[in-house]
């Protein structure tokens, strides 16, 4: 009788033994591991995310967060060791003869100032631990100071494929120069019957409040990329709604261009990829199928890599308003990021809808009925902006539309 209640003692003990010994050598593997190790091995769990505001904002419509939740070992995340090259969409190889780069590394001036090697989109495979310990030292847009690891983590493992490497496929244009055309939204355009110039590019750029229905005759219908913070994209949306815009463009062949200004462009750029509502924040509860359509995958989106923001704003709109009250705000306008990102990656590039020396005679936006000054905020610095356009177009890098 006591024989087999004394095997399964010994089975009990066996058991407890066992288990014991192997949570001691989970806790020896994660307590001994180098920190810089177990942050990435425990914190980049995606699938347990939960985000919760916390802190105070920085800058104008942003955030910090919190990070919480169960996060379970054995599904993280794992950025490679080694910090690979950047690759940036200008290494595909280009026939064109007169295009940007040839331009400019035959100005004296340009020659200096640009960098074509700076990478100009950021997916999975640049998130590194080199790279995460040398960007959380830098406020967004240019890093990922006080942004969770696992946020950003996450959001860059879904951007994986070989559409987010690249802004477009150069074999799709066999031959040639790629042409393209970056769309402001200047009152310039008013009147202007520039609509059939703009859609004669190979790729249009159009920003923030879009509006195309009744002005195509003077800014055309095309477009290849939209361009957008969360914060300009649902502003825009809000206040130019009277004037027509109350959809974000979509297209079966349009790509969404995300410039991560704020944490929220990180968590509303996963939330479209995944095709889920925002789980938290300022947008909780957002569907991003309403922007961006409700087959929106992966490949539909761009992230531009924080290190070309540094480089636009360091090497081309470096405004004295960096050494103001108002440096932590400041950073290019959406108009100039996708213009200098179209310079990076497109052979020929035409601006229309820019500011222009004679912005005076014109309104501020040209789907506007009635006349409005150009407004000019202290997070931009749009004469120097203005300046550097008249500077490339003397020089033949860009064609700038004036009248």
């Amino acid at each position: 009788m006591g024989s087999p209640h004394w095997k399964r003692l010994c089975l009990l003990l066996l058991a407890g033994l066992t288990s014991s010994l192997l949570l001691y050598s989970h806790y020896r593997a994660t307590v001994e591991a180098p920190t810089s190790q177990r942050i990435i091995a425990n914190l980049l769990q995606p699938e347990a995310l939960i985000l919760a505001a916390s802190g105070t904002p920085h800058g104008a419509g942003s955030h910090s967060w919190a990070l919480g939740g169960s996060l379970e070992s054995g599904n993280s995340f794992k950025p490679s060791a080694k910090l690979e090259e950047p690759e940036p969409s200008r290494k595909q190889p280009s026939p064109c003869l007169q295009s940007v780069m040839a331009r400019a590394k035959a100005d004296p001036k340009f020659r200096e100032i640009f960098h074509f090697n700076t990478p100009v989109l950021m997916w999975d495979q640049h998130f590194t631990l080199e790279t995460w310990n040398r960007l959380k030292t830098r406020h967004v847009p240019y890093g990922w100071q006080g942004l969770p690891l696992a946020v950003v983590g996450s959001t860059l493992q879904l951007l994986n494929s070989s559409a987010n490497r690249h802004l477009f496929d150069r074999a799709t244009f066999p031959g040639g120069c790629v042409r393209c055309a970056v769309v402001g939204n200047g009152g310039i355009l008013n009147g202007s019957r520039q609509g059939k110039a703009i859609d004669s590019h190979d790729l249009v750029f159009r920003i923030n409040g879009a509006v195309i229905k009744g002005f195509e005759e003077d800014v055309g219908t095309k477009v290849s990329f939209y361009g957008f913070t969360v914060n300009t994209m649902k502003n825009s949306l809000i206040s130019y709604e009277e004037y027509g815009f109350t959809q974000v463009p979509q297209g079966k062949d349009l790509k969404y261009i995300f410039i991560p200004s704020d944490i929220r462009d990180y968590v509303m750029l996963k939330s479209a990829i995944q095709g889920t509502p925002v789980p938290e924040g300022s947008d909780k509860g957002d569907k991003p199928q309403k922007y961006f359509g409700p087959e929106a995958s992966a490949e539909k989106f761009k992230l531009l890599h924080p290190d070309f923001l540094q480089y636009l704003t360091t090497r081309f709109l470096r405004s004295e308003l960096l050494n103001t009250q108002y440096s932590s705000l400041y950073m290019p306008s959406t108009g100039a990021l996708m213009l200098l990102t179209a310079l990076h990656t497109c052979d020929q590039v035409s601006a229309y809808g820019f500011i222009t020396d004679n912005y005076e005679q014109f309104s501020d936006h040209y789907f506007e009925v009635e006349k409005k000054p150009l407004v000019f905020y202290a997070n931009h610095d749009m004469m120097l902006e203005a300046a550097l356009w008249r500077s490339l177009h003397r020089a033949g890098i860009i064609t700038l539309y004036q009248r």
